[in-house]
């Protein structure tokens, strides 16, 4: 039995909000966002080269953009009280894609790391911002597949950029790849302010709640949401955007000595699985519940992490642990993300997305700082297949951290209907 469709509804005389609309353009701008993601692994082995640095000192670069980008999030749990979503969204584009060009003007890792980090801001409000306007525009039975939909369409946006991205890198070098790159989430930055409507249904309910700090101060009395996100925190160790996809390409070519062509396709195969995974998953968990689908996936992602390291040198092995990461690596995130939307009150959702994102990709992110100082200390032969297996064992933890979460209690409680069914 098929779902029935979102109509489009009008809360206005001039606003008509169209739902499936709203998806199709946040996953353009979500698939821009995370070509971003995808291309700057192949950049760092370039910078690697000409800046004359190690690979601890890129993964220190990227734990502090990612951990910049991460605590904005926080911000938005007030900003959105007083200015639109599609507002945040615009700008953070625009921020986005100009950050992302200026990495060209870089003369040595740190003028690169600020541009890394403007970049990477720009890209915050995607996220937290995004799955809260799905969260207001799709029903609780067509949520998960929404959120996930949400993902998976960012995901796409990083399946050509390894094959596409490495042969520009190579034919025009990487300054002028980050530059054409950055013209995309400019333009879709256009598109979100043309065509996306909101009703501020979500604000008006945050601001008769109370203050924001009410706000948070709720979430620190909410053990489920606390639960939750100490999940998310620990499942950042071993995320498959944002820190898996960061040390495979380093793994490959610097310890297995991998030639770049082999390397770039495996990249594409791992970041394959990060389209279907999700919708796949959300589609599940629609029917099985969040939980189950969320566990499973943890322990299995676990496991693909260690075939992986024990794959070794041998070629045939280590392809089987790129499909099995690809498959199981990029699932959690928007599993969790769904929960958090099930469970939230209407009143609370920007805020909790906003706390859920801050730690989840802001203090989650310092997982690539640790893994950074693993690598500086033993070096990248010993330090890579540690880092990979510390990934596994917080997959382990995060699994066990979602149990005591009242999923369905709070799912019934909290399925008050969206602002357009």
């Amino acid at each position: 039995m098929t779902s029935p469709p979102i109509p489009a509804v009008a809360v206005a005389p001039d606003t008509i909000i169209r739902p499936l609309r709203t998806l199709w353009l946040l996953s353009t701008a979500h698939a821009v966002n995370h070509a971003h993601a995808a291309l700057l692994p192949l950049v760092y082995l370039a910078v690697i080269s000409e800046f004359a640095v190690g690979a601890g000192a890129v993964a220190f670069v990227a734990a502090v953009a990612s951990f910049a980008s991460g605590v904005v999030q926080l911000s938005f749990g007030a900003l959105t009280r007083v200015v639109s979503r599609r507002a945040a969204l615009v700008a953070g584009n625009f921020v986005m894609g100009a950050g992302l060009a200026a990495h060209s003007l870089a003369s040595g890792l740190a003028p690169f790391a600020i541009a890394n980090v403007i970049s990477r801001m720009g890209g915050s409000p995607q996220h937290p911002v995004g799955n809260a306007l799905l969260a207001e525009q799709f029903p609780p039975e067509r949520r998960g597949f929404a959120i996930s939909a949400h993902i998976a369409g960012g995901n796409v946006g990083t399946l050509a950029v390894p094959l596409v991205g490495a042969w520009l890198i190579a034919g025009i070098g990487w300054r002028w790849t980050v530059v054409l790159f950055g013209v995309p989430a400019m333009l879709i930055a256009v598109g979100l302010f043309a065509l996306v409507r909101e009703s501020g249904a979500d604000r008006a309910a945050a601001r008769e709640q109370g203050t924001v700090r009410e706000g948070y101060r709720s979430i620190l009395r909410d053990r489920d949401l606390l639960w939750l996100y100490l999940s998310s925190v620990l499942g950042g160790g071993g995320r498959g955007l944002g820190v898996v996809n960061i040390f495979v390409p380093i793994y490959l070519a610097r310890v297995i000595g991998l030639d770049a062509g082999t390397v770039a396709l495996m990249y594409t195969v791992l970041l394959i699985g990060s389209v279907p995974g999700p919708l796949l998953a959300g589609w599940l968990s629609d029917r099985l519940g969040r939980k189950p689908v969320i566990v499973a996936t943890y322990l299995l992602g676990a496991f693909s992490f260690g075939a992986f390291v024990l794959a070794g040198s041998s070629v045939l092995a280590l392809w089987l642990g790129i499909v099995l990461l690809s498959a199981f690596n990029f699932v959690e995130s928007p599993q969790l993300q769904a929960l958090l939307a099930d469970i939230t009150p209407t009143p609370m959702r920007d805020v909790s997305f906003a706390a859920y994102f801050t730690l989840a990709f802001g203090i989650g992110s310092l997982w690539t700082a640790v893994y950074g100082i693993v690598i500086e200390a033993l070096g990248e032969a010993a330090g890579l297949p540690l880092v990979f297996l510390l990934m596994g064992a917080a997959y382990v933890v995060a699994a066990l951290a979602v149990l005591p979460i009242r999923a369905e209690e709070r799912a019934r409680l909290n399925a008050d209907p969206p602002a357009f069914t």
